[in-house]
């Protein structure tokens, strides 16, 4: 049950003064909740402010800089309405102060309205932007007009908040301004010690002074209020996460006891010997599964550094200790692939893989379920099939994820909730910085594959301005006629109004007018099958040349295309551009990948496509995104159970974050249900954070 004490902060938005449905579906909108039932008071107070207007500004009229926000006192001389139904010409007031004369203007000015809140030969205080023309001062529908014997009722500095279209600046600050009275005093579940240390306000003087900031250093994100907000959202995520493991390694794994008889079989098949990262990953994961406690470990390696045959080698010791293992794949596309290079590295050892997606239907699927449940199958490969009520493993002991943040927390517990209790290995591709590591996997030992495998060529990237681009298809030609494999990249699917980006629609018909037939296109718009058969006539060779759109960006491996063109691509994210070029170079040729730019380059866009060209080092590549993208982007969309915080950032407050994880941890340890006088107020920061699944795994504990 969530506290009492937060019962004012979960109350809905609706009950705010000035919040109607209409103000209500904008709020829902602004904070990214289904519905407005949704939307509670403490999405409010978190919704921190960005910058703010400083109203202090009075330095008069003559020396207002262009521009500025500044406030005026001044009397009124006149009022010059428009003539009579000309609605384009504006309602003009000046006024003057000591050092000169001041416009003020209003379109569609309402002339009674005016005339009572500016009065002739009235003093007057204004706040607004200034515009300087022809040496006169004008000042456009200022933000305040009050009388100057009231200015002290003028909010002299003023928080500006993220908005969305439709909801005024004003509007807002109200409706935070009626909800900030609400945030109850709460218990302190911090440490004193380090409370003081870190010279932290408490979580109510916190809230408050984000929403009253005095002064720009209030709104920087080493002010004390915002790491006092930024570290309880650390401790929430960490302490959540702990939560989480704790339940997970409260069912005891399944030693693995590896006899090598498989794994040998393998290894002496193989073309290429594994590389010294992949050793040594195979030695930490068949450590942990050999030991009492369930393995969870997370394998991160680039494109192509051989992250599935570490995998298979956990697969064969598991299956040489008499169980059976699955490999969850996020699209079918990937789930056959995976398939593929098994069956290739297993040939020889004759064991019994079997395949299973949504689309495995009928008798086909009523057999596969029962090779399964029978234990013949001894290695399962596919999507989220693989979990549902329908199978039944014999002995499962090994769950592998590809590609961790298309999945949530959520489905690893899917998987704990049927009863199963395997070891767990998630893949990614998307190398992550160990901050972000902490801050979405916290409950992860991690593995790394830092070299790329045998015989692999360094890609040329190679940055090209859109006007050259009669150039790149003339070279294009002559790489097709030699018998080389393309792939261009755009970024949507169809052209709109609103864009001037080349969409992958119109893309193909001008490369087939230049080429002629025989140009695969494919988008996420496709349905599976059609996907999969333009992907196979690609591999084929049938087709040379594809038009995609990112769909191409996870794991489909077509060994012998060596170019890729990215469209626009200072429109891409870092990890996603590295992703991108990661499709080719994975033969025995030397690969190019060609990153089409329009410039003028913004200073980031410019930096991106910067490192592209210096470095293939994907860690490298992402630490740099993260500094130039910030985290809530970094590991995809933001829902997928990642880190989207609302306060905390992991550039700023990277050094709160490792104390946060070592706090979690040694309250787990100390007080593992929660019941001391601090267990209880850490409860109610679980439920302040909406962090309620966690509390759940204490009463399911």
């Amino acid at each position: 049950m969530r506290p009492v004490i937060l019962d004012p902060l979960f109350s809905s938005v609706s009950g705010l003064p000035g919040v109607g449905p209409k103000i209500a579906d904008l709020l829902a909108k602004l904070f990214g909740r289904e519905t407005p039932e949704d939307c509670r008071v403490v999405d409010l107070i978190f919704h921190a402010p960005h910058s703010l207007i400083d109203r202090r500004n009075q330095p008069g009229i003559a020396r207002a800089p262009q521009g500025a926000i500044v406030t005026i006192t001044g009397r009124v001389d006149r009022h010059q309405p428009p003539p009579d139904r000309k609605s384009n010409i504006p309602y003009r007031v000046f006024l003057h102060d000591e050092t000169g004369e001041l416009t003020l203007v209003f379109f569609r000015g309402q002339s009674t309205w005016l005339e009572k809140q500016l009065p002739i030969d009235e003093e007057v205080t204004v706040s607004g932007k200034v515009d300087w023309f022809n040496g006169r001062a004008s000042m456009v529908h200022p933000d305040y007009i009050v009388k100057a014997s009231e200015a002290e009722n003028l909010p002299l500095v003023e928080p500006i908040y993220p908005l969305t279209a439709g909801l005024s600046p004003k509007t807002l600050r109200k409706i935070i301004e009626a909800a900030l009275p609400k945030t109850p005093q709460l218990p302190e579940w911090i440490d004193l010690a380090l409370a003081e240390k870190q010279g932290l306000p408490s979580a109510h003087d916190a809230f408050h002074m984000l929403h009253e900031p005095r002064d720009t250093s209030d709104i920087d994100p080493q002010a004390p209020a915002r790491r006092r907000l930024a570290y309880d959202e650390f401790l929430a995520g960490q302490l959540s996460l702990a939560l989480v493991r704790q339940r997970l390694r409260k069912v005891a794994g399944q030693p693995v006891h590896a006899t090598g008889k498989l794994s040998s079989q393998i290894l002496a098949a193989l073309p290429f010997s594994p590389t010294g990262s992949q050793t040594e990953a195979i030695a930490q994961i068949l450590k942990d599964m050999a030991g009492d406690d369930r393995m969870l470990r997370l394998l991160q390696g680039d494109v192509g550094s051989g992250k599935t045959l570490v995998a298979l080698m956990a697969m064969a010791a598991v299956i040489e200790s008499g169980g059976q293992a699955v490999l969850m794949a996020p699209t079918e596309i990937l789930a056959r692939q995976h398939h593929a290079t098994i069956a290739k590295y297993t040939a020889a050892s004759g064991l019994r893989i079997e395949v299973l997606t949504g689309r495995t239907k009928g008798r086909e699927r009523d057999e596969i379920l029962e090779r399964i449940a029978s234990g013949e199958a001894q290695i399962v490969i596919g999507t989220h099939a693989l979990f549902q009520d329908t199978v039944n493993y014999k002995n499962l002991m090994l769950a592998v994820v590809d590609e961790q943040h298309r999945f949530g927390v959520h489905q690893r517990l899917r998987l704990t909730a049927k009863g199963i209790t395997p070891h767990m290995l998630v893949m990614t591709a998307t190398p992550i910085p160990r901050t972000l590591v902490l801050a979405a996997f916290g409950d992860m030992d991690v593995s790394k594959l830092t070299e790329k495998p045998a015989g692999r060529k360094p890609i040329q990237t190679i940055t090209i301005p859109t006007e050259r681009i009669g150039d790149i298809v003339g070279r294009l030609k002559s790489a097709l006629a030699d018998g080389k494999k393309a792939y261009w990249i755009c970024p949507l699917v169809e052209e709109s109004e609103e864009s001037d980006l080349m969409s992958v629609e119109e893309r193909h018909a001008t490369l087939t007018s230049a080429f002629g037939p025989g140009i695969g296109l494919i988008h996420g718009r496709m349905n599976g099958a059609e996907k999969d058969a333009v992907m196979l006539a690609f591999k084929s060779g049938e087709i040379r040349l594809l038009v995609a759109t990112t769909v191409v960006e996870v794991g489909v491996d077509v060994p012998d295309a060596t170019i890729m063109v990215i469209e626009h691509a200072e429109r891409f994210g870092l990890a996603q551009l590295h992703q991108l070029r990661g499709r080719v170079g994975r033969g025995d040729e030397a690969s190019t990948c060609i990153l089409l730019y329009r410039g003028p380059l913004g200073e980031t866009g410019h930096a991106r496509l910067t490192i592209m060209r210096d470095t293939e080092d994907g860690f490298r590549i992402a630490e740099e995104d993260l500094k130039l993208r910030g985290e809530g982007e970094l590991l995809g969309t933001r829902q997928s159970g990642t880190p989207g915080f609302r306060i905390a950032s992991l550039e700023a407050h990277a050094d709160l974050l490792e104390i946060a994880r070592k706090d979690a941890a040694y309250l787990i340890d100390r007080d593992p249900d929660l019941t001391s006088e601090r267990g209880n107020a850490v409860r109610t920061l679980l439920y302040l954070f909406r962090r309620d699944e966690a509390i759940r795994f204490l009463h399911a504990g």
